[in-house]
């Protein structure tokens, strides 16, 4: 039995440190926190100093159970949890579950997972940080308030969901997506020309080369323009001042956190989320140091060891030493930059982590690189017959330096990148030769809609939460169904041209695609109506200085300068009377805007948040004949849909007539617009307009769908089909649908593939019931963990026998319906209760009348997911 027992946060590191540290450690994993917060009555203790009530959690007994018996049996127990404030938190929690005393517990950090950092932090223990501790807490502690009090209001006060929430950080975090929407929404665009002119001129082996010079400013309109053209009509044009000025471009700092969650999203496309899970797994594996940090600090090692990889890899000259400060006063407890643990390694083999880690890499080493060294020429040419010169400007590129390993991504805030490309060897007084004078049409453009990475920025700017909560904080937001992250297809628009050559003046009309987006954040009708809310009642939790001075007085009890309960007590007063002000005066909010007035029926029409989401609604429920609804577009919002376009979506249903005597329906589903033939729900492709489908395009959607269903082949006498679900390509053979692997070809599949596909499937379909009650949609089934209960769509587990003993498969082929029936209620008590339908009270009560049915939705043939 090994003399010390150390614990840490996850068990890969466990594996990692113990290797390192021989057999005199035994190093075991606490898999992150043991304890939280109750969740009955809020977990705090409101009365008796907002004490904290803990529950080990209920996944966390094992283990904790575990952690004990071993605890007893070492020598000494060392904690070396994560070194931030979490970190902190959960030594603590271990003293207190484990009978530890955090004053003469020893507590080690370390900042990366290599052997000489485990060893010397092993030399230099420390005990538990209490005011470490008391920040967490309290940020735990006011956070579980602000959602435990706010979010009662929203089920009290809003009729579209139950299962609203709101939070500290994250309810700022969805105003600022909001607010930028709304930004958007309310701009316009104004158009303005951009003169462009291009002339010829030699290079240095007297070739022609042409080059580009800008108009002084921009043009108000077209006849501005014209103007400036019509002068510029016989014109001569010398180089009247050239200008050569040195410049240089310096590295950006190591990553932070926040740095790498904005550059891996713009450079990988990974989210939040996906940055740090695959970050943690290389500090695990110890490729990197800790990654939650604010630090742009880099060790001395770290300095000698990015000169000598930058040396061998490179040369002597492309070597910089450089040292980073902090920006940001409140960078907290890490004392180092991320950044790889062996500054050699450019690679590592999990090809997962590899593109996260190279970019680790590359920023590193630039970091420590030498600069840019530009040349930039602005040349002036005078134009004869105009007072402003034009200006062509040039860079060339003398010494590339960090730029051989590492560019920064830019974000779509930074505004349009210049790129100025070289310029042939000028004189002053030299003539030129104008090929072409252009001015284009240019419209000025709102902010872009937040990324992740944008919105990261924005809160680290704001000082709003902190990096090693914006993951977290980002996922919850779209979980909660407040801000949905798409793409937006642009739509076109026209734009003029104004060209001066050969001393002619032309014009022409072009398109362009605007408006187009990629994985950005667009709040949902749901979002906008919870935020505005929420802004009108709590304009002091909703405001971003007093969101970031919470933090702020996080970091002073980090540093002992104040107490945490006192910095709760003086928020908690006050907060909690005007949640009950608000609860008492506050009325109901439904989320309406009134459109108009429906010209048939002469009847309200309102655009408004349902149960289900956003929709139109014609008519009144006080009205004797039932309101009718229709769902908006997932392109439409209730604050930007207009009249015409909300009268438009009750168009659909409608019918065609019919083809090959089988009626032809244009409508709209679940799953989107389609065409009904008959009993067939036929797609529309996306970004097409129902509306605008005639019967002519309705038959050639038909047409279409039935050569893509028809057979491909057969099996045991029946038809196989094929097509394309939300899972990818799949065959469809009778009930059953198989899904096609990339091993096989689906463009050309042969007999042997499908009979080797379909009688896969069917073999496994044959071993996947133990016992099956198909009327009461009950069955035991063989998982990949071992049998378990499926009751509709819920997979339940198997309670063991009396003797704590898990059943057999025999056993469980031979058990009864009731048996099976008491497990399940056990884990769902009203799963077999009948629902009783009210509609009858209803009536009595004088209630609303229930909305009049859609169409039925096409239903998608797509193999469900295994």
């Amino acid at each position: 039995m090994a003399k010390n027992l150390l614990i840490v946060e996850s068990p890969a590191k466990a594996k990692t440190i113990e290797k390192i540290l021989g057999s005199d450690f035994e190093v075991k994993s606490c898999y992150g926190h043991i304890r939280d917060l109750e969740k009955e009555d809020m977990g705090i203790d409101i009365k008796n100093g907002y004490q904290p009530k803990y529950v080990v959690s209920e996944d966390k007994g094992r283990v904790v159970n575990e952690l004990k018996s071993l605890a007893k049996k070492a020598d000494e127990v060392w904690l070396a949890t994560d070194e931030d404030r979490e970190g902190e938190s959960i030594s603590w929690h271990l003293c207190e579950v484990l009978g530890l005393n955090p004053v003469t517990t020893k507590r080690i950090v370390f900042h990366e997972i290599t052997k000489p950092a485990i060893l010397k932090a092993v030399q230099n223990p420390r005990t538990v940080n209490m005011d470490l501790v008391n920040a967490q807490q309290a940020r735990r502690v006011l956070d579980r308030i602000v959602g435990f009090e706010l979010s009662p209001v929203l089920w009290r006060k809003m009729s579209m969901r139950n299962n609203l929430s709101a939070g500290r950080v994250q309810s700022v975090a969805v105003r600022l997506i909001v607010e930028r929407e709304r930004e958007i929404n309310h701009f316009q665009a104004q158009s303005s020309f951009k003169l462009e002119a291009f002339f010829q001129a030699d290079d240095l082996n007297k070739k022609k080369v042409v080059f580009k010079a800008e108009g002084p400013e921009r043009m108000k309109d077209a006849t501005t323009a014209r103007a400036y053209l019509d002068k510029c009509i016989g014109a001569s044009y010398t180089v009247k001042d050239i200008q050569v000025k040195p410049a240089k471009k310096s590295p950006a700092a190591p990553f932070t956190t926040s740095t790498l969650q904005q550059e891996a999203s713009r450079k990988l496309g990974y989210s939040v989320s996906r940055t740090m899970s695959l970050a943690q797994k290389l500090y695990e594996n110890g490729h990197i140091t800790y990654m939650r940090t604010d630090s742009v600090n880099l060790s001395e090692t770290a300095l000698e060891g990015a000169r000598a990889s930058i040396i061998s890899h490179y040369g002597e000259k492309y070597h910089q030493q450089r040292r980073f400060q902090n920006k940001n006063e409140s960078a907290q407890e890490a004392h180092e930059a991320i950044r790889p643990t062996d500054m050699m390694i450019t690679t590592i083999s999990d090809p997962d982590l590899h593109r996260l880690y190279e970019l680790i890499w590359k920023r590193t080493m630039a970091s420590q690189m030498a600069d840019a060294q530009l040349e930039r020429t602005i040349a002036k040419i005078n134009v004869s017959t105009q007072p402003d010169p034009l200006t062509a400007t040039g860079e060339v590129l003398r010494f590339d330096g960090f730029l051989k390993v590492y560019t920064e991504g830019r974000d779509d805030e930074d505004g349009e990148e210049e790129n100025e490309g070289m310029l042939p060897p000028l004189a002053v007084g030299q003539g030129l030769d104008l090929q072409e004078m252009r001015a284009t049409e240019r419209y000025t453009r709102p902010q872009p809609r937040y990324t992740e990475a944008s919105l990261v920025k924005k809160l680290e700017e704001l000082g709003i939460g902190r990096p090693s909560t914006y993951a977290s904080t980002i996922s919850t937001i779209q979980q909660r169904g407040y801000v949905e992250r798409k793409d937006k297809e642009g739509i076109k628009r026209d734009y003029q041209i104004l060209s001066l050559k050969n001393e002619n003046i032309t014009e022409r009309k072009e398109t362009e695609n605007t408006g187009a987006e990629k994985a950005k954040l667009f709040p949902s009708d749901l979002g906008m109506v919870v935020t505005d809310f929420l802004a009108d009642h709590f304009e002091r939790v909703m405001d971003y200085s007093f969101t970031a001075k919470i933090e702020q007085e996080f970091d002073e009890i980090a540093g002992g300068k104040k107490k945490w309960n006192t910095v709760i007590d003086d928020f908690y007063h006050p907060f909690h009377e005007l949640v009950a002000h608000t609860m008492e005066t506050a009325g109901r909010v439904k989320g309406e805007r009134v459109l108009g007035t429906d010209p048939e029926s002469g009847k309200p029409v309102v655009a408004r948040l349902g149960r289900f989401g956003p929709m139109i609604q014609i008519g009144s429920t006080e009205d004797e004949e039932k309101p009718r609804f229709a769902t908006l577009k997932s392109s439409q919002s209730i604050e930007t849909i207009t009249f015409e376009e909300a009268l438009d979506l009750f168009k659909l249903p409608f019918s065609l007539g019919a083809y090959q005597e089988k009626e032809v329906v244009i409508g709209a589903g679940r799953f989107g617009p389609y065409v009904k033939w008959g009993e067939a729900f036929i797609s529309i492709p996306r970004g097409e307009d129902p509306i605008g489908v005639d019967m002519n395009r309705a038959i050639e959607l038909i047409e279409e769908k039935q050569r893509a269903d028809a057979p491909v082949g057969h099996y045991s006498g029946k038809p196989v089909t094929k097509g394309k679900g939300r899972f990818g390509p799949f065959i469809k053979w009778e009930d059953l649908y198989i899904n096609v692997p990339r091993a096989y070809n689906f463009d050309a599949l042969t007999q042997k593939d499908i009979d080797e596909l379909i009688s896969k499937k069917v073999e496994k379909e044959a071993n996947r019931y133990i016992k099956q009650w198909t009327e009461e949609k009950i069955a035991i089934e063989n998982g990949r963990w071992g049998p378990f209960i499926r009751f509709g769509k819920n997979m339940l587990k198997l309670d063991k026998k009396e003797d704590n003993s898990k059943y057999t498969a025999e056993e469980l082929s031979d058990i009864s319906l009731d048996d099976v029936k008491k497990m399940i209620t056990q884990q769902m008590p009203d799963a077999f209760e009948k629902k009783e339908k009210k509609t009858a009270t209803k009536k009595a009560a004088g209630a609303k009348k229930a909305p009049a049915k859609k169409a039925a939705a096409p239903k998608k043939a797509a193999p469900k997911k295994k």
